[in-house]
């Protein structure tokens, strides 16, 4: 498995050029692979992302993870940065949250999956997205609105209802929403709550959308984030074996199945 950093370049609504930093992880198997956007938490692509994409990459995955705050960082005119912040640090990444906009959380994700799909190790017409906490929020924003996606899956994405920006929110995009969506979800989050979840399943179901959601009991947000003090082992573990077989699934099969 090779693990590095690459610079996507986004054309920007006010006109700067973004450059993204993206992680990416390469199983070393040859040929075309099914890939997977891994979209981070509010704290950055920091080590547990990196891990994740690692994760994926062992499971036979080309896996990338954008860095989704690369515009906190303005250089005459280039902008480029991974910010990372850390757990304890509340107001800092609350800052970073605030600028992020639908539209252009949109930009970056379509921009993500036409480097992807032009990549030759690549095969364009299966790539998945999974995102935990706001990246679980993008995820299933990206699934109704970046076409190119055959597979999502959502880990207690919060604040469903609301949009960032002008636009509907990603709880009203519901009917456009393009592919299979997976949900893994706390019993004790209090964003997504329990009702909140089921508000979501309501709709999905309403429209007709292919979903599978799950509640693990005795699970808080971020619990499959083994640095911080929410991690929840069995229910993390149990929602990775779901989530790998989500994207066997929907993706193309692979011969490993790491964890």
């Amino acid at each position: 498995m090779a693990s590095f950093w690459e610079i996507q370049r986004v054309e920007a609504p006010d006109d700067l050029l973004d450059d993204m930093a993206t992680y990416v992880s390469v199983p070393n198997t040859p040929g075309k692979l099914p890939a997977v956007i891994v979209v981070q938490e509010v704290f950055g692509v920091n080590s547990n992302i990196q891990s994740i994409a690692d994760r994926l990459a062992a499971a036979g995955y080309f896996a990338v993870a954008p860095a989704m705050f690369h515009r906190e960082g303005t250089t005459e005119g280039i902008r480029g940065t991974n910010p990372v912040y850390p757990y304890d640090d509340p107001d800092a990444r609350a800052a970073a949250v605030a600028n992020w906009q639908d539209d252009t959380i949109v930009l970056d994700i379509n921009t993500t999956i036409s480097w992807l799909r032009s990549h030759p190790r690549v095969i364009g017409d299966k790539i998945g997205i999974v995102g935990f906490c706001a990246g679980g929020l993008i995820t299933y924003l990206a699934a109704s609105s970046c076409p190119g996606l055959a597979a999502a899956v959502d880990y207690y994405g919060g604040n469903c209802f609301r949009a960032l920006g002008s636009g509907p929110s990603p709880f009203d995009r519901t009917a456009r929403i393009q592919c299979p969506v997976m949900g893994n979800f706390g019993e004790l989050d209090q964003n997504p709550t329990p009702d909140d979840v089921k508000r979501i399943e309501a709709e999905l179901q309403k429209h007709g959308k292919v979903y599978d959601f799950k509640m693990y009991p005795g699970a808080g947000h971020g619990f499959l984030c083994d640095e911080r003090a929410s991690y929840h082992e069995p229910s993390a573990n149990d929602a990775w074996e779901r989530t790998l077989g989500w994207f066997q699934k929907h993706l193309a099969p692979v011969a490993a199945a790491a964890s």
